[in-house]
């Protein structure tokens, strides 16, 4: 999420110097619910430690407004069709939700 967040910062900086006004939050999200906590909740625990100092950047841009997380499901992802070996029927699905048709496709 820190890389994320470094990368909408560093976008929305490019977008303000070309002259794009940006009011709302950029909408973040993330498949992993221990990460959504970890990042909005304050109180750090032993196994949180090593992670921190991204914990603390993130948060700071959670309380800014820069950006808002939200939780979405594994199966949702769009970015796993990109990133992932995907089963055929996961595939055609993520397709779909992209909005790419088979144009060779039997009608």
């Amino acid at each position: 999420m820190a890389a994320t967040v470094s990368e909408v910062i560093w976008l929305r900086s490019l977008l303000s110097s070309l002259g794009v006004k940006l009011t709302a939050s950029t909408q973040l999200f993330c498949d992993n619910q221990a990460a959504l906590h970890i990042a909005a909740n304050p109180v750090f625990h032993e196994r949180t430690k090593h992670i921190e100092i991204d914990c603390h950047f993130v948060r700071e841009h959670l309380k800014s407004g820069v950006v808002a997380t939200n939780y979405l499901p594994t199966r949702l992802q769009l970015a796993d069709i990109f990133t992932k070996a995907l089963g055929r029927d996961r595939f055609r699905f993520l397709l779909s939700k992209l909005g790419i048709r088979d144009l060779h496709a039997p009608t």
